[in-house]
């Protein structure tokens, strides 16, 4: 299969399944959509299934990771090794991601798209959480060139695609999208800035903890990787080729899979969006099947999900990545289908409705 294959397989949601989940939700034993945005939910869930019995049970989270050759221009205040570290802490169980998981019920994996460290897998803890995909050990430095071949690209959308593909045949029910990379918000800061034409200022900011002098050399070495690849904004695969990361193109894969397979994926923040908006530059009906799990304190994620209309289920000042906000939201959503299917109708509890 290939992305052509991809995007003629994928069909708007059915807006009948929609409106027969909305008529639901008006006949509620409360006053009128008096649980606000979870009636907004559980009605997308209605029509991503084609059911009024929406079901979200099984969960997981695929953390995708990968390293970036812009990473040795010091546009982050970690060092490049830490990729590697965190992804064998995700395998231990010790993350933030993890946490959140268990709060939630979900299963956490590792996909290696491209990291620098190799592991020992018969040393390695629960190495069967983990996925190997590698296209290279990290990207190269896209202020002198590409950070990746179109062919590579491409392969990494897919690899994400058939990943995810593989889990929703396996009974997942919703995939949540994570990330693992040091420098990674910095590709993500060139693709949001290349595809949803915003100034530097309003959408490079700090990632991990950058000083102004180092925030202002994040920004004038994006500038460089677009005045020097001039990336199309209107091809999401150039995009992503030019200024990109492996973990980015596999994060784009999986939204474009949930569209394909009609499932629900909630993207994390800066990061998962960044491959939302190369999944939506493919093909835009993607975001009939997408929930934005919550705004990154990063200031340019607002400007991504501003263009992907996307209204976040949570804001509460995070930017750790990982998937970490989109596995809470997981929570929220739950209660939506929740209050969906269990709470009573009028008629059903015996009570008057409203004249």
């Amino acid at each position: 299969m290939d992305l052509s294959d991809i995007i003629n397989g994928i069909k708007p949601v059915d807006p009948d399944w929609t409106s027969q989940a909305r008529q639901r939700t008006a006949q509620l034993v409360m006053p009128a959509r008096a649980l606000g945005r979870l009636h907004d939910i559980s009605e997308q869930l209605c029509g991503i299934r084609q059911t009024l019995e929406p079901t979200i049970k099984r969960k997981a989270v695929l953390v995708m990771a990968g390293d970036h050759g812009i990473a040795g221009e010091g546009v982050s205040a970690y060092p490049q090794e830490v990729t590697g570290a965190m992804v064998q802490t995700f395998l231990a169980g010790g993350a933030g991601i993890n946490a959140v998981c268990r709060h939630v019920n979900a299963d956490v994996f590792v996909v290696d798209m491209g990291i620098i460290a190799v592991f020992d897998e018969n040393t390695l803890q629960n190495s069967d959480r983990l996925i190997s995909r590698k296209i290279a050990p990290g990207t190269a430095n896209f202020i002198l060139g590409p950070a990746m071949s179109t062919q590579a690209a491409e392969q990494a959308i897919l690899q994400g695609f058939q990943i995810a593909s593989d889990f929703f045949s396996e009974g997942i029910e919703l995939i949540g999208t994570g990330d693992m990379g040091i420098g990674n918000t910095t590709p993500s800061a060139a693709i949001g800035a290349v595809i949803c034409g915003t100034d530097l200022a309003d959408m490079v900011g700090r990632g991990t903890g950058l000083d102004d002098e180092g925030l202002a050399r994040k920004r004038d070495m994006i500038q460089r990787a677009i005045d020097t690849n001039k990336p199309n904004p209107e091809n999401g695969l150039d995009v992503l080729a030019k200024v990109g990361g492996f973990e980015i193109g596999g994060i784009a894969g999986c939204v474009l899979a949930g569209a394909y397979h009609q499932r629900p994926v909630v993207v994390d923040g800066f990061i998962s969006t960044a491959g939302a908006l190369i999944a939506h530059a493919i093909c835009s009906t993607v975001t009939d099947y997408l929930f934005a799990g919550h705004c990154s304190e990063e200031p340019g994620h607002r400007h991504m999900l501003q263009y992907l209309n996307l209204n976040p289920i949570l804001n509460l000042g995070m930017r750790l990545g990982e998937g970490t906000g989109g596995g809470l939201a997981m929570s929220i959503m739950d209660a939506a289908v929740g209050v969906f299917k269990e709470v009573m109708t009028f008629a059903e509890a015996g009570v008057a409705g409203k004249e």
